[in-house]
């Protein structure tokens, strides 16, 4: 008996190893293409004539071996991969621009991101940084922020209190421990379970990697759960697990304030999910020396010199299919015309609910399969952001290289529950939770393209429904009612900011404008006018539904890549990239990026001997 429970371990063991460590496909990171550092491009014509090449049937390139529908950057990081190894691959973005949330844009004078504020695990030598080194060819550069990277505030300003984030593995919670005394035990069981849940998470990458038979026998039998710590986090809420680590309400709002940067609740939140943005900035925290749209700019030159192309205002309205059910190209609409683009394989970068409910006919729609995917899957939160463009430096305005997370008290839940369900227009006046940032504080650049400005990025969520009215309204003209909504917003929280900023006062504000949910939804196609893509609950981590949702979709030769396949954000938008990847080329690409780290260190250090 036991003999043959041994056999059918070693061969379950034997195809799930053939299956993770595959690598009968090209390398997109075999050849090191970083090249020697070139002068930073500050013209923004210069930088549209990359950025901003409008789609034109004539610009097409001949012979396609794959089409990207959006320009994210889980869509781009894919198509450079590709590019890499050899693929024509044309990019479509129906924006303006191309980038996604990686996108800038420009107003009197102000340049403001909509969704690079940090990014963490960019350490030299590791294996994220040394992936977006070779995605760049060694051109993105990084600045690191101050230390604390964050600080967290609690409370009315007659009894505000501030808790600085500091990054280091063991600094982050020494510090916390100064604030705290007596919650040694809880600081440490918290580090313990945040670094074992997030070290766990490449059990997630192997469900969505092995033939799913075998994920669905690994989930079935529980197997799943068993062996990864990060299932049996994923489906308890943060507030459960803080909870149970602490009475101290200020020290449970400290641990749970991440949740801003995935978007749910933490009473609804994912401890798994939670760790892992814990474990990202456990290292530090950088912001890209130029602005966000540096990211975009110097990876779509990869895709263009292997014959591809990524072209803007081109919105996709369908995909293709032949009479098997196989995907073999898009439709974009050029004004009232039309056009029809092929190739042997479409990637979606647009978000699981635009690709299933907008792309898809309606018979295709309809299949089990994809309902059932559907079913498991709900939209995130909206977002909502104020940009704000200032008189004065950094100096002047006392704005440092960091973030502020500002919650009127430390009852987290109470607070966002009471804020979404209330009426709109109160609920905009008092809004609970904000997260302020300044970009050009963060840029070392900055000064010298914008000299004597300033701004910042100002961001918190919003329903959908409270402008849902004006959602059919040409962007730039919805109507008085709709900006004197966003005007209490702005007024609100631009109240908040200067109880925090005492040197940031209304006659230093040259410009303010606020994104709603709908604006969202216009600029970057996001459903419902979510920021993080597809609800990240405790139920977006079940072992099933990480199983179920994965690059091959139930149609031939129709893929999803970015967030929706792995997690939210910058990094979790280019794991979805990686997964998907690996799917297609046949090769564990997160494997390889550990194998180009520790090549890399390797030859940059013989270059310094």
């Amino acid at each position: 008996m036991w003999i043959i429970v041994a056999i059918i371990c070693a061969a379950l063991a034997a195809f799930v190893y053939n299956y993770v460590f595959r690598t009968s496909g090209p390398n997109p990171f075999d050849i090191d293409t970083r090249e020697p550092l070139k002068p930073l491009v500050t013209q923004k014509k210069e930088k549209n004539k990359v950025l901003k090449q409008g789609f034109l049937a004539s610009k097409v390139p001949e012979k396609l071996d794959a089409i990207v529908i959006g320009s994210g950057i889980g869509g781009l990081g894919l198509a450079v991969l590709l590019a890499k190894v050899g693929k024509r691959v044309l990019v479509l973005e129906q924006h303006d621009r191309a980038g996604g949330c990686c996108h800038t844009f420009t107003e009197k004078g102000f340049e403001f991101d909509v969704g690079i504020h940090y990014i963490g695990d960019l350490l030299e030598h590791k294996p994220f940084r040394c992936m977006l080194d070779q995605l760049t060819n060694g051109q993105l550069q990084w600045e690191p922020l101050d230390n604390p990277f964050d600080q967290v505030v609690l409370g009315p300003p007659e009894n505000r209190r501030t808790y600085p984030i500091y990054s280091g593995r063991n600094r982050f919670p020494d510090e916390l421990k100064k604030f705290f005394p007596g919650e040694e035990a809880a600081i440490d069981e918290y580090m313990r379970l945040v670094k074992k849940a997030g070290r766990s998470v490449w059990f997630l990458c192997l469900l969505k990697l092995v033939p799913v038979p075998l994920a669905k026998f690994l989930v079935y039998t529980g197997l799943a759960n068993r062996l990864s710590f990060f299932f049996r986090m994923a489906s308890r809420s943060v507030t459960e697990v803080v909870n149970e680590l602490t009475e101290n309400n200020d020290l449970r709002a400290v641990f749970s304030y991440v949740f801003g940067t995935y978007g749910n609740m933490p009473k609804d939140g994912s401890f798994s999910m939670h760790s892992l943005l814990v474990c990202h900035y456990l290292t530090g925290a950088w912001y890209p020396i130029g602005g966000a749209s540096e990211i975009a700019y110097h990876m779509i030159p990869i895709i263009e010199k292997a014959g591809g192309a990524v072209l803007v205002r081109a919105p996709v309205n369908r995909i293709l299919f032949n009479d098997n059910k196989e995907a073999i190209g898009v439709s974009v609409m050029k004004g009232q015309e039309e056009i029809h683009v092929h190739a042997p394989m479409v990637i979606s970068n647009a978000g699981i609910f635009n690709t299933y409910q907008k792309l898809l006919p309606k018979e295709l729609q309809a299949m089990p399969a994809i309902q059932k995917q559907l079913g498991m899957m709900k939209n995130g939160a909206g977002g909502l952001s104020i940009f704000v463009g200032l008189t004065g430096t950094k100096e002047d305005l006392g704005l440092k290289a960091d973030n502020y997370w500002i919650f009127k008290e430390h009852n987290l839940d109470e607070l966002v529950v009471t804020y979404l369900k209330g009426n709109r227009e109160e609920s905009a006046r008092s809004v609970p939770l904000l997260f302020v940032a300044s970009p050009s504080a963060k840029d070392p650049t900055w000064e010298e393209r914008s000299p004597g400005k300033s701004t910042l990025s100002l961001v918190s969520f919003a329903n959908y429904e409270w402008f849902e009215e004006w959602k059919d309204d040409k962007v730039t003209n919805r109507g008085t009612d709709y900006n004197e909504l966003k005007q209490i917003f702005c007024d609100s929280i631009l109240e908040v900011v200067m109880s925090v900023f005492p040197k940031i006062t209304r006659d230093k504000v040259e410009f303010i404008e606020a994104g709603t949910p709908i604006t969202n939804t216009h600029y970057i196609g996001a459903p419902k006018g979510e920021i993080y893509g597809a609800d990240h609950g405790t139920a977006r981590f079940s072992a099933e539904c990480s199983a179920t949702v994965r690059p091959q979709t139930p149609l031939k030769n129709l893929y999803l890549t970015g967030q929706d396949v792995f997690v939210c954000g910058f990094a979790g938008a280019l794991a979805g990239a990686l997964t998907c990847g690996s799917v297609i080329l046949n090769r564990n690409l997160h494997l390889d990026t550990i194998a180009l780290a520790k090549k890399t260190k390797r030859v940059d250090t013989k270059k310094l001997e």
